[in-house]
């Protein structure tokens, strides 16, 4: 009876601090835009419907509201990853048939929030693990392209059926890209000091987290991802402000609408050498959009930077031959291009 109430003190401690929080937040979140008129209109004092106003306007609504929600969610998943481990997440993979695999890879790529370069010291230990490569390429591919704060910011700018469309198509080309490396047959390109190193696992054995923890650890969370992209975040949200404000309404739509046939192989081909996360990129989708950008070039866009980036193919180069890089970059690239022309299509 007296573990019960010390567990059920620590629980309502624990929930104490989030309560009071909320409120808050929703106070904040319902009044943006209010906000934002208030501090571009009465402090600035600058006329409507000028291209300052319009980007200032959209700079000081959007950064808080990406924010706000990244909070939140971020806040939630982390208790969520408190029940997760690298650790787990390798053994969950382990012994897995090919097709079965590819599927629980690209899942297990959502709730594990990696950028493409942090997720590949554990696609290492994967293959070191024994895991066949086509499944540790589905995660690989899975974890930068379709995370938390990907949904969170899909979500806030798009809604619910954009997102589901990019998650949808998003672990479609995980699944499927995984599923054809493997079939090809291309181990025998992987750096062989990778299959000699032994993996160096302990078994450590997991205290058991109080509640209290695991809102702790949610905290944590927060801090620790946010405090990772909020740069990211408003470099991100600055150029969209800038591009919203001053860019000619037809003159991206022009360039990259779904009437031109090259549209989307070009978005990839822009999207590339850039460098950037999730919350990096979408704000700047969100505006090509707005400027007449087709749904299906600004998803394959945002795919290409977030899962075929420079530095990402750098880090790759130290454990995969050019060979195996090649065939994973056309592969994606291909699953890319055939998402993007038939959401034009379609759309």
């Amino acid at each position: 009876m007296k573990n019960k109430a010390i567990l059920l003190n620590n629980n309502t401690n624990g929930l104490l601090l989030p309560g009071l929080l909320l409120p808050i937040w929703l106070i904040l979140y319902i009044n943006l835009s209010n906000i934002s008129n208030f501090i571009t209109f009465n402090i600035f004092q600058l006329p409507s419907e000028t291209h300052l106003s319009k980007t200032l306007w959209f700079f000081i609504y959007e950064v808080p509201k990406v924010m706000l929600l990244l909070v939140l969610i971020i806040f939630f998943v982390g208790i969520i990853r408190s029940y997760f481990s690298p650790e787990k997440t390798k053994k969950a993979l382990e012994g897995k048939s090919l097709f079965s695999g590819n599927i629980l890879a690209s899942l297990l790529g959502i709730v594990t929030p990696f950028c493409s370069c942090s997720a590949i010291p554990l696609f290492l230990g994967f293959v070191e693990a024994g895991i066949p490569i086509g499944v540790t390429f589905s995660f690989l591919i899975a974890a930068p392209m379709v995370n938390e704060v990907a949904v969170i910011l899909l979500l806030g700018l798009f809604g619910w059926k954009v997102t589901l469309i990019y998650v949808s198509t998003g672990l479609i080309i995980a699944i499927v890209s995984g599923f054809i490396i493997q079939k090809l047959k291309l181990e025998k390109y992987v750096a062989d000091w990778v299959f000699k190193t032994k993996s160096t696992t302990t078994t450590i054995e997991e205290s058991q987290l109080t509640f209290q923890q695991r809102i702790q650890q949610g905290f944590d969370t927060v801090k620790e991802i946010v405090g990772k992209i909020w740069v990211y975040i408003i470099i991100g949200i600055a150029v969209g402000a800038g591009a919203h404000g001053y860019i000619p309404e037809n003159f991206l739509g022009n360039l990259l609408g779904d009437q031109n046939w090259y549209s989307v192989p070009l978005a990839i081909l822009i999207g590339i050498p850039m460098y950037s996360n999730a919350a990096g990129v979408i704000p700047i989708v969100s505006v090509l959009i707005e400027k007449g950008v087709s749904l299906g070039t600004a998803l394959a866009f945002m795919m290409s930077v977030i899962a075929l980036s420079l530095p990402e193919i750098i880090i790759l180069k130290k454990v995969l031959k050019w060979q195996l890089i090649g065939a994973f970059v056309s592969i994606v690239a291909l699953g890319i291009i055939s998402v993007g022309l038939l959401f034009n299509y379609v759309m």
